[in-house]
């Protein structure tokens, strides 16, 4: 905000407040609630953590070139300084006497309002951010959620964000609006309605109740089938409103009640009128206003300052996992990590298992819960050019770009460690990280970037414990691989701070043979009794959204037209099909099993040829060669590769110990992965 816009509508006091305040969009912070954390344990040299709980509210200028990207603010209401208001559920874990402070802010950004840092780092109750003097904080940047319990952590409120809505000149915004509804449930779950939103948690626009009736359902049996049209007399929408004191927009909860029920793997695709689009992409500028202001702000307002008045906080390093990666490489992209003074805001950066997507996260009518899958959510506008983090010229759109090119600009590229997963180069697109469109030579990456790819690895951690209960043709993949990013956040830390340069990027190149064509004849798969390789694999597609899409953000064309795919490429398997070129945990270098990336859904889920949305699979090895010989398995037998289970765990201490030596594991986390590994020995067994 300008001094001259603040001298024109505040009294003076009120002034000097607001300009001291705003420069960082963040107008006010009220904690409401201070609770002990952890039962209020005490942390060597930091002591013991409190959970602070309350709103941000921030006010920003829709005329600042900082914020000139995001869709649909010039239309947003103002107040009387001609700012557009927001606020945002907030959410500190800090130590009580925040003197004591490693100056560290971790910015977990929520998943779909749900907090996903504690479970990925603080593993077993051992408090890790806490026991590095981390400050973690949350804040609310979806719109979309509702006011609910988080469903993973009951008790727990979703994190949310109240966004103004857009309007014309007062009057409401109409548009088409697209949403898909498919299920993975077992029949027995299958019911007559489900949300929209594909999430109970999540809300719906609006629709426009005179346009609804020509609203249309179609079904297909797989995502790239045919669609069949659904009688509008076998269908309706029920909509529940939300209202809370705090939300003035909150959207609704809207379900499809359909006759004769929904069918767990076919794809409901709905087209309707739906009215009042939230600046969802203040969402955005809410995550850079807040830590810039946490960061450098000295009022009393700030929660986060020292008792000398100077900041508990010299550094921000921003984690998200899946979406959240996502939003952290759409900030990049949009320019916004320079605050409106241009400072940088976050230091560091970990977008984890967000493959090659940014998402639908700063368009009109956005709905930044959905991901692109092979089989569902496929067109949403989430995995577009640019993926990589390089520069790079794309010849199926026409057009150059890349996730830095305005941080580099603005001299704010923040040092990142690009984490993915197997099932990344399957299910998200990874490969295009790290290649160019085509995927015919590998990427150059920019010297702030690490990449590292852990293989044998799905999409969510496991805890290396196999469970043959899965929605997939095979048991789902039990790697853990937290241990991993425990000993990278570390890493990441001492890059920013000490200048400690850090472990070296793994992951697979098509130059030295490692990341390759996926299908069955080039990818060095070796076929398995019983075992159905897929045929199929998400591939980014080059989507005509209409003619307004990249220049206003806005979707005309519902659905997309499909253009071109991009080449997407997997690491090679070995012998025993597991991957090469890859972080290896250790339960993946000294394996009992092989774990892949992908699992086809089963008979009993639907659609039994597709992709079961973000899952691998365990494979276990035969214990004996006469065993795997029976069965025509081409992969070595537990005995022919391990003489016994003594064997087996000296093979796994020293991936284990190895690891730890490369710093790309903590030598704390040993034990509890040895202890996980002795539970193999029952695999030895006479």
């Amino acid at each position: 905000m300008s001094m001259r816009r603040c001298h024109k509508y505040w009294i003076p006091v009120l002034f000097v407040w607001l300009c001291a305040t705003s420069h960082a969009g963040v107008t006010r912070i009220e904690i409401e609630s201070r609770q002990p954390f952890a039962d209020g344990r005490e942390f060597d040299n930091v002591g013991p953590y409190e959970r602070l709980t309350g709103r941000a509210y921030f006010a920003i200028d829709p005329g600042d070139p900082a914020n000139a990207r995001i869709v649909d603010l010039e239309l947003a209401p103002r107040n009387g300084a001609g700012l557009v208001e927001f606020s945002t559920d907030l959410e500190i874990l800090a130590p009580v006497h925040v003197d004591k402070a490693s100056g560290l802010l971790f910015y977990d950004v929520n998943n779909r309002g749900r907090r996903m840092c504690l479970n990925l780092f603080n593993k077993n109750a051992d408090e890790f951010l806490m026991r590095q003097g981390a400050i973690v904080v949350w804040s609310g940047w979806i719109a979309e959620v509702l006011p609910l319990e988080d469903p993973n952590s009951p008790g727990d409120r979703l994190l949310r964000m109240d966004a103004p809505v857009a309007t014309n000149g007062g009057r409401s915004i109409t548009g088409l609006v697209r949403a898909e509804v498919m299920v993975d449930s077992l029949p027995s779950q299958s019911a007559d309605r489900f949300p929209i939103s594909n999430r109970a948690w999540v809300g719906s626009y609006w629709p426009t109740e005179s346009e609804l009736a020509a609203a249309t359902l179609t079904r297909r049996l797989v995502e790239s089938g045919p669609r069949e049209l659904v009688p509008r007399e076998d269908w309706r929408l029920e909509i529940t409103p939300f209202h809370e004191p705090h939300q003035k927009n909150c959207l609704p909860k809207v379900e499809l009640v359909l006759e004769g029920g929904i069918q767990p793997g076919v794809i409901h695709e709905l087209i309707y009128n739906a009215r009042d689009p939230v600046v969802q992409g203040l969402g955005l500028t809410g995550i850079r206003d807040l830590v810039s202001f946490l960061k450098h702000d000295k009022t009393n307002q700030n929660p986060l300052r020292r008792s000398d008045g100077n900041h508990a906080i010299d550094r921000a390093i921003g984690f998200g996992i899946s979406q959240s990666g996502r939003c952290l490489r759409t900030l990049l992209y949009e320019g916004l990590n320079a605050d409106e003074q241009g400072r940088i805001v976050f230091e560091g950066l970990i977008p984890h298992v967000s493959g090659a997507g940014l998402g639908f996260f700063n368009h009109r009518f956005a709905q930044p819960t959905r991901y692109a899958s092979q089989h569902s959510e496929h067109l949403f506008p989430c995995d577009l050019f640019p993926f990589a983090y390089e520069s790079q010229w794309d010849p199926i759109s026409q057009r150059s770009d890349g996730i830095l090119n305005r941080a580099r600009e603005s001299d704010t590229v923040p040092k990142i460690f690009h984490v993915q997963n197997s099932s990344e180069y399957w299910h998200r697109s990874g490969s295009l990280v790290h290649t160019d469109p085509l995927g015919q030579r590998d990427a150059s990456i920019p010297t702030e970037v690490r990449l590292y790819s852990i293989g044998g690895a799905q999409h969510g951690a496991g805890d290396d414990r196999p469970d043959n209960q899965s929605d997939g043709q095979l048991p789902e993949n039990p790697t853990d691989y937290r241990p991993i990013l425990r000993a990278l956040l570390l890493a990441l830390d001492a890059w920013i701070h000490k200048g400690s340069e850090p472990p070296p990027s793994v992951y697979p190149h098509i130059a030295d043979g490692t990341l390759v064509d996926w299908r069955e004849t080039t990818s060095g798969w070796n076929s398995l009794p019983g075992v159905e390789y897929p045929k199929v694999i998400q591939e980014a597609e080059r989507l005509d959204f209409g003619p307004e899409f990249l220049s206003h953000g806005r979707i005309t064309n519902h659905p997309p037209k499909r253009e071109k795919a991009y080449r997407v490429l997997v690491p090679v398997y070995d012998a025993r099909n597991n991957e090469r070129g890859m972080l290896l945990p250790p339960s993946v270098s000294a394996p009992v099993a092989t774990y892949t990336g992908w699992n086809l859904r089963s008979e009993s889920v639907g659609a039994k040829t597709e992709l079961l949305r973000l899952k691998g699979g365990y494979i276990p090895l035969r214990k004996t060669r006469e065993e795997r010989l029976a069965a025509s398995d081409p992969r070595q037998s537990l005995l022919e590769r391990y003489d016994d289970f003594e064997a087996y765990l000296s093979a796994f201490e020293a991936a284990a110990q190895e690891l730890v030596d490369r710093r790309y594991l903590l030598a704390e986390d040993l034990p509890l992965l040895l202890s996980r590994a002795q539970m193999n020995k029952a695999l030895f067994a006479p």
